[in-house]
């Protein structure tokens, strides 16, 4: 297999996952399961979509701080996402550091439900961006 199939399958792969990991946070408010479980899923759903924006620039790195700077340096500083997705990512990335390893702070069902709904949001936008950069390629 070529490298661009490769990438091709790579990032459908990401995108997936990513939304696996939004319907697993879906199902988990539904039940009413943890708030940090909800927050867990919702993070990884945006982890997910940034890897596989990532893959298509075919720079990937190894730690979770490695996505969060590369999408910021690839794709919000150069304009081609709005600033507020990162601060969310960001914002998602670290209150799931808290609520997986500090465990300093509860996280509350309705703060879980905004990060589920910032989540949803920047999967979207990423498959848009993905979508409409594949079909400028093909014109």
């Amino acid at each position: 297999m070529n490298e661009e199939k490769l990438d091709l399958v790579l990032i459908k792969y990401r995108l997936e996952q990513a939304d696996d990991s939004l319907m697993d946070a879906k199902v988990l408010l539904d039940s009413q399961r943890t708030p940090q479980s909800i927050v867990n899923r919702a993070y990884y759903a945006m982890f997910y979509a940034a890897l596989a924006l990532l893959q298509k620039i075919r720079k990937v790195p190894r730690k979770h701080r490695g996505v969060l700077s590369l999408f910021d340096t690839e794709f919000v500083l150069k304009g081609l996402f709005p600033k507020y997705l990162s601060k969310d990512f960001h914002e998602i990335f670290e209150l799931r550091q808290v609520s997986d390893y500090q465990i300093t702070e509860k996280i509350t069902m309705e703060k879980a439900e905004k990060t589920l709904i910032s989540a949803r949001n920047f999967v979207q936008e990423v498959k848009t961006y993905l979508l409409s950069d594949q079909t400028s390629e093909e014109e």
